[in-house]
C-alpha cells in the first residue's frame, strides 16, 4: 500500500468529521473534543488548525483520504497527534504517516500523548522512535472518565 502526505482540502473535512465519530476509534482515541459531532465546533477547529503555524497533512493510501496528521505547539513542546480511519488500522499505514511527517518536520524534540490502553496508537509511535516518558491521568471525553495516559518523546 502506498502511503503519502498532502496539504489538507476543504473536500477532506468530510472524511475526517466521519471518522472522528466512528464510536470504536473514538473510544481508543480517548481525549477527544466534547461533541464530535457538532459539526459547527468541528469546521471552526479545522479553520484554525488550517491558518495556524501548525504542520498539518491528509493521509493518503493507495489515493484515497484515510486520516490526518499533524505537529502542533509552541516550539520545544511541540507534539503529533494523527488519526487513521478504522478500516485501516493494523495495515501499517499510521506508522507510514508518522514517519513521513516526521521526516517533514525535523526539530526535536517532539511529543505524543496516549490513552495507556491504547496499544495500536502506542506501537505505531514506539516504532517511530517514541518512547515513554511520563505517566498522567486525564479526563477522556468520549469514554466519560479519568484514565491513564502516557507521554513520549522523540529525541533524535
Amino acid at each position: 500500500m502506498n502511503v503519502a502526505l498532502r496539504e489538507v482540502h476543504d473536500s477532506d473535512l468530510p472524511v475526517f468529521y466521519r471518522q472522528m465519530n466512528d464510536p470504536e476509534a473514538l473510544r481508543m482515541a480517548a481525549f477527544t473534543p466534547d461533541d464530535p459531532a457538532d459539526w459547527a465546533a468541528f469546521d471552526a477547529r479545522w479553520k484554525r488548525i488550517r491558518t495556524s503555524a501548525d504542520v498539518v497533512r491528509t493521509v493518503l493510501a493507495d489515493g484515497d483520504v484515510v486520516g490526518s496528521a499533524a505537529v502542533y505547539g509552541e516550539p520545544g513542546e511541540r507534539e503529533v497527534t494523527y488519526w487513521v480511519d478504522r478500516a485501516y488500522w493494523g495495515r501499517g499505514v499510521a506508522t507510514a504517516a508518522l514517519r513521513g511527517l516526521l521526516t517533514e518536520v525535523p526539530e526535536r524534540p517532539l511529543y505524543a500523548r496516549a490513552a495507556a490502553d491504547n496499544e495500536g496508537s502506542l506501537r505505531v509511535l514506539r516504532k517511530c522512535g517514541f518512547r515513554v516518558t511520563a505517566r498522567a491521568t486525564g479526563f477522556a471525553q468520549a469514554r466519560g472518565e479519568e484514565i491513564e495516559e502516557l507521554v513520549l518523546m522523540l529525541e533524535e
